[in-house]
């Protein structure tokens, strides 16, 4: 049930410009400290991970 926009050729009258007052999205965010991290892990390792969190899926 939504009406219908009706627009008009007219004039739209003083218009005022106005700076930006929102702040940006990067001021919003947190930033949160990282560390960048690599592992070795074995074969049998990563190929227990998978199989792990399809159990603790089961379990919820």
């Amino acid at each position: 049930m939504k009406k219908k926009i009706k627009y008009s050729d007219e004039k739209i009258g003083r218009v005022k410009i106005i700076n930006d007052f929102l702040p940006k999205p990067e001021d919003l965010v947190f930033k949160e400290n990282t560390i960048k991290v690599t592992l070795n892990l074995s074969k049998s390792s990563v190929e227990f991970f998978p199989t792990s969190n399809q159990n603790a899926v089961k379990l919820l």
